[in-house]
């Protein structure tokens, strides 16, 4: 995949030609300034020029190369200094690039650059017999360009900390968005599935009556003119929650444990007679685990109704202290089809597994087959 290519905006492409050429202003205005007080030092001519210009207009490459605008001041700054030209705002260059290219991560480069200019500078003077510097003023320099170099780390691990929490934050957003679209889709093949499947069976008793007993196929199509309106308002209430932007506004359908009756009594218009029992004492669930229970129990029915040629099935609910346990038994043929792990299954255990509990899917004795789901409170 080829990565965005990041367009300047027009202020920074200003700022980045401002650097440079305002730097090479001062320079080299300030160098001449400071020739009137060292009569010392060596008279400003063009070279002089030319060697401030180097190393303040390089500085304009400085983000995209920084390590050869590095050494470009480096090396016009310790031909200044050799040559004994008027002290002055020569080594600014120089600073802003060794700080940026640390900064940037470009660390040996840096303190190599530093120590570069250092020791040229030192062990110059000393080979052309330039007046010698008294260790202090040699100690102070070297201390000065140290401190330099250990601001710039400074900046640089807390530029790395502020890139560190950005991909952090970056991760954490895509990780949600996932888990977002994962429980979208889920949602959606709970509910499509479950109303198509009763939509497909009332279809198919209808085709079949319409004919031999027309005045038995007006249940059957009542029941799918219900399944399909009530598929469309769950896909709205779906729809409706993407389309929130109020975050206190409630975020998911509230479809729990409490429509249970519901989902039975509508499943056995699909002609699969569904037994309900409760072990313990039904109270109120974290609204997540509630949703989860509900569309667990809802794509077992559906699993039903469309692969297991069954003609009853029993969902048990037992409340525990610590776990709620649902188990759905159905009287099909298990052991001539074994159950596949198609998206229905795999879909339950996912919300089984995300709530840190389990699922599994087996056999009967009596040859059905049993959805067991364990859910921690």
């Amino acid at each position: 995949m080829t990565e965005p290519v990041h367009v300047p905006t027009l202020g920074a492409r200003v700022r980045r030609v401002l650097l440079p050429v305002l730097l090479a202003v001062f320079s080299v205005v300030g160098s001449f300034g400071a020739s009137r007080g060292q009569t010392d030092r060596h008279e400003p001519d063009w070279f002089m020029v030319v060697l401030l210009l180097v190393g303040a207009l390089s500085l304009y490459w400085l983000r995209t190369r920084p390590i050869p605008v590095l050494w470009a001041t480096v090396v016009s700054t310790l031909i200044y200094m050799l040559r004994e030209y008027p002290w002055g705002p020569v080594v600014f260059a120089f600073v802003i690039a060794v700080f940026t290219t640390i900064r940037l991560g470009h660390r040996m480069a840096g303190w190599v650059g530093l120590i570069t200019l250092y020791v040229g500078h030192v062990g110059g003077r000393m080979i052309l017999g330039i007046n010698e510097q008294g260790v202090y003023q040699v100690l102070l320099v070297g201390t000065c360009f140290c401190v330099l170099g250990f601001l710039a780390e400074l900046f640089r691990a807390h530029r790395d900390r502020v890139m560190a929490a950005a991909r952090t934050r970056e991760e954490e957003e895509l990780r949600r968005a996932g888990e977002e679209r994962l429980r979208i889709a889920q949602e959606l093949h709970d509910v499509v599935a479950h109303h198509i499947s009763l939509i497909n069976v009332q279809a198919s008793t209808a085709l079949h009556l319409v004919d031999r007993q027309p005045e038995q196929a007006a249940p059957a199509l009542s029941a799918i003119k219900d399944a399909s309106k009530e598929a469309l308002v769950e896909l709205r209430s779906i729809v409706g929650v993407l389309r929130q932007s109020d975050e206190s506004a409630p975020r998911t359908p509230v479809a729990g444990l409490d429509h249970l009756d519901h989902l039975i009594s509508r499943t056995e218009r699909a002609g699969l007679e569904v037994h309900k029992i409760v072990h313990g004492e039904p109270r109120p669930l974290p609204s997540g685990l509630d949703r989860a229970a509900f569309r667990i129990v809802q794509e077992s029915l559906t699993n039903v109704v469309r692969h297991a040629r069954a003609t009853s099935a029993t969902v048990r609910i037992q409340y525990g202290e610590q776990t709620l346990v649902l188990q759905i038994d159905d009287n099909g043929d298990c052991l001539t089809a074994a159950p596949q792990e198609g998206n229905g299954i795999s879909g339950m255990r996912e919300r089984a597994t995300a709530l840190g509990g389990t699922l599994t899917a087996n056999c009967t004795p009596a040859g059905g087959l049993r959805i067991t789901a364990t859910l921690p409170l």
